[in-house]
């Protein structure tokens, strides 16, 4: 199984908006085929590998990463081929928490005669594929803040300046993290201040990320840098301003009309949007006001730092702009997940303590 996970992650930037899946097939003490998973529309691990097995998966024993899909999607169902293959077993490490799915391929496999064992790896199986569980069980993605800040906590200057806190070995790694996400979300802030372009810049990158901006009133001007690159960028906004949408299609711009709550947009409304979109995974990259309506809100799954060796001082721009905590009861509460050295910086990783 741990083979097959790793299989399975090597669709990390490419599956998306399907789920990451490895399989391995072994006949006795030998391993006679594996497959992984590559895009979406293409054969899905276990077709790969009992094309490859052939005869000899008959009798075999197959460990699957997730729980094979008993529907017709852009591929024929995987449990029909399973079945026909005859296996003597099937080990599933986490059963598929799609409504169309969820059971039916195990139970298939039970009424064919196939023993089959689930929960192998569970927890590694869906930790791989973290947004897809969650935009399946919660109706919304995964969301990922990603931020630079000096030890002291600060992500810029009082002047807003911020270029470079971090590395560039901590920036290239950010393109590696934008890679796997399906969305990069951002307000209307941090593109008036720094005009980004918000796209992957990766040697070999097949897929850019959908570029989705927070702007309640249409601030943007047609001409932002990130509206003339590859990809496709949706702007939220609970504006119903014509000329301003029409001059801003012409410039590429989609748009998701979100209802406004207390001057802001609903960004509950928006994630929910973003699933029906099947979108898995959002990395926010704002500022403090996105961040902290966000973490107000309950809806920030992980927190990604890069923590640079440098002080900017009481009066630099803070992460979050959060109410403020009367008691300690409420502060919000994260738990450390990883912590590793990226050049000179330091990368760490928090889960949110309701995720």
């Amino acid at each position: 199984m741990v083979r097959a996970l790793a299989l399975a992650a090597r669709g990390q930037y490419t599956t998306h908006p399907n789920p990451r899946v490895g399989c391995v097939i072994v006949n006795g003490d030998q391993v006679v085929a594996e497959g992984w998973h590559r895009r979406a529309g293409e054969p899905h691990a276990e077709a790969l590998a009992l094309a490859e097995a052939g005869a000899r998966a008959r009798g075999a024993t197959i460990y699957l990463t997730l729980e094979p899909c008993s529907h017709r999607g852009r591929t024929p169902p995987c449990v029909d081929a399973l079945i026909a293959a005859a296996p003597a077993r099937v080990i599933v490490a986490m059963r598929d928490p799609n409504p169309l799915v969820d059971g039916n391929g195990i139970g298939a496999m039970r009424e064919a005669g196939i023993e089959v064992e689930v929960g192998l790896c569970g927890e590694r199986a869906e930790a791989l594929n973290r947004g897809f569980v969650s935009r399946m069980r919660r109706g919304r993605p995964w969301v990922v803040s990603k931020i630079a800040a000096s030890v002291d906590g600060r992500t810029a200057l009082a002047s807003g300046a911020s270029k470079w806190i971090s590395s560039a070995e901590s920036r290239a790694d950010v393109q590696r993290l934008r890679a796997g996400c399906s969305a990069i979300l951002t307000g209307i802030g941090t593109v008036l201040a720094d005009d980004p372009s918000l796209n992957v810049r990766l040697e070999g990158c097949e897929r850019q990320p959908l570029r989705v901006i927070c702007d309640t009133r249409l601030r943007i001007a047609p001409t932002a840098r990130t509206l003339g690159v590859d990809g496709s960028v949706f702007i939220a906004t609970a504006s119903r301003d014509s000329d301003r949408r029409d001059a801003l299609a012409l410039a590429g711009a989609g748009f998701l009309d979100i209802a406004e709550r207390g001057g802001h947009l609903d960004l509950r409304q928006l994630l929910e949007q973003l699933a029906q979109r099947e979108v898995n995974e959002v990395l926010v990259e704002a500022g403090a006001l996105l961040n902290g309506a966000l973490a107000a809100a309950g809806l920030l799954d992980e927190l990604v730092v890069y923590f640079a060796p440098s002080l900017l001082g009481r009066d630099g721009r803070g992460m979050f702009d959060l109410p403020q905590v009367a008691s300690m009861s409420d502060k919000v509460e994260c738990s450390f997940s990883e912590s590793v050295r990226v050049g000179p910086d330091l990368r760490v990783r928090l889960l949110f303590a309701d995720t």
